[in-house]
């Protein structure tokens, strides 16, 4: 257990505080890190400790990338607010790197944080909220999954807070705190419970397939197909949308703030069908307002407008692909069987497969259903469906179940 007040960034200079912790029965030490010498000795004492939690609060409305406004940890019994915006949040990288165990909770956001900010993630996870997938609960929140593993009501008052503003209220500081609290007590309750499934396996590859999940700018080409109605669009305006939506994307990253802040998806999806030679032309285009009716806006907007005139973009088959129609019934009747399995398993449902992994195992493709946890599941018994080896029925109840196959008559 890491050390509680010999350290010098546990002095009264630096705000430490003792404070019994809820439903605990513990005291931890309290302490908010302000500059970068007491984050180096934070980081060199929670490198001793073989788990720590970790959370982060930031914000991404009025920027393209996020921006990191508070860093949580806990170890032992220090719990320790890290401001960013005093000190150079890369100083975590040796912690993230270290060999600890890091606990999170509902991390995916967190890990992109993280490898913003900090340029790392860390080399061992455990996700709470994920693990509890594994027995029975379905994506619950932290406040869910500590009342019902713990008995204990977490404060739900700064969910919504501005964690850019300084100084930090109490309030803030007590729910950043909670939100860090009761991670390792959660992952001994949950990780027992997993290791009487023997479940532990199934969640270290599952929190390890988070943790390596690829992150980094999207390919700016591709960034017209998030945009509802883009797809509906046809012919020379399918061209100009992609090229429109790639020069939004890239002036968004260049400048830093929101996509909507460069070109509303409206305005995109006007201009794509108008496809403007123009400023005159663009100026009729819906949605399009006075932003983008002079000086290099305009210019960018226009060439990128005869840029796509010359695409030729073709959508990757999906709902129309003959291969699915063709498989549509087996997709339906697998799905539904995967459903009914983690449900008797209590096992969320949505962690085991998408429709996209069903439809790559039953086509032949590569599919996470074919390896790991997910192939210890469901994955073989799908490999014998489609050998022929079994089937599926309905037992008495109306619920389904696998069955040898028949051998057919012999004459």
């Amino acid at each position: 257990m890491a050390r509680l007040v010999s350290q010098p960034w546990a002095t009264p200079s630096r705000q430490a505080t003792k404070r019994e912790l809820p439903g605990a029965g513990v005291t931890i030490a309290e302490h908010f890190v302000a500059d970068d010498a007491a984050l180096a000795d934070v980081v060199r004492d929670a490198l001793t400790a073989p788990i720590y939690s970790l959370d982060t609060e930031f914000h991404r409305e009025r920027t393209y990338f996020p921006r990191l406004a508070l860093v949580q940890l806990q170890w032992g019994n220090n719990n320790v607010l890290i401001d960013p915006l005093a000190v150079d949040p890369r100083g975590l990288g040796d912690l993230l790197r270290g060999p600890g165990l890091a606990l999170l909770h509902a991390s995916q956001q967190d890990l992109e944080v993280m490898r913003y900010a900090v340029g790392e993630v860390p080399s061992r996870m455990f996700d709470t909220q994920l693990a509890a997938g594994f027995i029975g609960y379905s994506t619950p929140s932290l406040a869910a999954l500590v009342q019902s593993q713990l008995k204990v009501m977490l404060s739900k008052g700064d969910r919504m807070t501005d964690w850019m503003r300084r100084p930090l209220t109490a309030s803030q500081c007590e729910y950043a705190r909670s939100d860090v609290a009761y991670l390792e007590q959660l992952y001994q309750r949950i990780g027992s419970r997993l290791n009487e499934l023997g479940r532990s396996e199934w969640v270290a590859q599952a929190c390890e397939e988070l943790r390596m999940r690829p992150w980094g700018e999207s390919d700016p080409d591709e960034a017209w197909l998030r945009i509802k109605d883009a797809r509906a669009l046809k012919g020379v305006s399918r061209g100009v949308a992609q090229a429109l939506g790639a020069w939004r994307e890239r002036r968004a990253m260049a400048t830093n703030v929101p996509l909507r802040r460069v070109m509303s998806d409206m305005a995109l999806v006007g201009i794509a069908q108008a496809a403007p030679a123009s400023t005159e032309e663009l100026s009729h285009a819906r949605g399009v307002d006075e932003r983008y009716l002079n000086g290099s806006i305009a210019r960018e907007v226009l060439a990128a407008v005869r840029e796509g005139r010359e695409r030729v973009v073709e959508i990757e088959a999906n709902t129309h692909d003959p291969l699915e129609k063709r498989l549509r019934p087996a997709v339906t009747l697998v799905t539904a069987w995967i459903g009914e399995l983690a449900r008797t398993h209590e096992i969320d449902p949505t962690l085991v497969a998408t429709n996209r992994d069903i439809v790559a195992l039953l086509a032949g493709g590569e599919s996470r259903l074919a390896q790991g946890w997910r192939r210890d599941l469901v994955g073989r018994d799908i490999e014998k469906l489609l050998a022929g080896e079994t089937g599926l029925s309905f037992d008495g109840d109306g619920r389904l179940r696998l069955i040898p196959a028949k051998e057919p008559d012999s004459q």
